[in-house]
């Protein structure tokens, strides 16, 4: 492990001093795209495979996605490369009330500001990064012409996928829970998702794709759960200056806060469907 450790210390050490010491004059962009298994559970296996394959075919634009970041020493600004539904010829308007919106990360400051856009409402999330304690591997390999090392982490799922949606929520229980034998509170369980991460110290920022940094490197792969996103295309300080800007337009909120709107616009919603229903 210490000679891991040495190992990519020592190249860290060397690209830093190959760069140019300004912050500012040090830019970079990273190409990613992601692929996401499709889960159906208990009803999937109520479908032919057929028709498994139809259904991953329609929800493609949603378990495929392609990514920009733009990157200096200190800040990064992440968003989706917008596509087209290959079969309605629209965006996925379903999908992208759930999805990441542009997010800015600046690792010296520990600061998040991300947009997202709820059913027609502009939001602009502020917050802390996302704490990531990371477990360094020995293991190493190559992507493209970097040389890659593995690390991993364990975090919170609900902290890791605030800006998304899933019925379950509701059903979960908001708080903590009683049984019927009047015994201490007990605390539901947390869920957390497994986090495998493979980063270059030839290029010595710590920073990576979505929620992801804090590594002595450009994060290039990384697998979440049941989403992996690689590294396809880096371009180091483009002829073109980078623009790397906070998203100022929106309400301002807290990751939790957000959650909790959420959360409470999709009860409504299914509540006044039932209601209609029943009428």
């Amino acid at each position: 492990m210490k000679s891991i450790l040495a190992k990519t210390s020592f190249l860290a050490f060397l690209m830093l001093l190959s760069f140019n010491t300004s912050a500012q004059d040090f830019q970079g962009q990273a190409y990613y795209f992601s692929k996401s298994k499709m889960e159906l559970g208990s009803w999937g296996t109520r479908l032919s495979e057929a028709q498994k394959k139809q259904i991953q075919a329609r929800l493609k634009s949603r378990l495929e996605k392609t990514y920009l970041l733009n990157f200096n020493r200190e800040e990064t600004l992440f968003k989706e490369e917008d596509k087209l539904d290959a079969i309605s010829g629209a965006t996925d308007s379903w999908g992208s009330n759930f999805s990441a919106g542009a997010s800015y990360k600046n690792i010296k400051e520990n600061a998040l500001v991300q947009s997202q856009e709820f059913y027609g409402k502009q939001f602009l999330v502020k917050d802390k990064l996302l704490d990531l304690k990371w477990k360094m591997g020995t293991e190493s390999k190559q992507i493209g012409q970097y040389m890659c090392f593995k690390a991993t982490a364990s975090v919170p799922t609900d902290e890791l996928t605030w800006y998304t949606f899933s019925w379950g929520n509701l059903r979960r229980p908001a708080q903590k829970q009683t049984d019927s034998t009047n015994v201490e509170p007990k605390e539901a369980e947390v869920q957390m998702t497994q986090i495998e991460a493979w980063y270059t110290p030839q290029i010595p920022v710590g920073h990576g794709p979505g929620e992801f940094w804090g590594l002595p490197g450009l994060i290039l792969e990384v697998s979440a759960g049941n989403t992996i996103m690689l590294c396809s295309k880096i371009v180091m300080n483009p002829q073109e200056k980078i623009k790397i800007e906070a998203p100022d337009k929106g309400k301002v909120i807290t990751k939790v806060a957000y959650q909790t709107t959420i959360r409470e616009k999709m009860r409504e919603m299914r509540d006044n469907r039932g209601r209609r229903r029943s009428r």
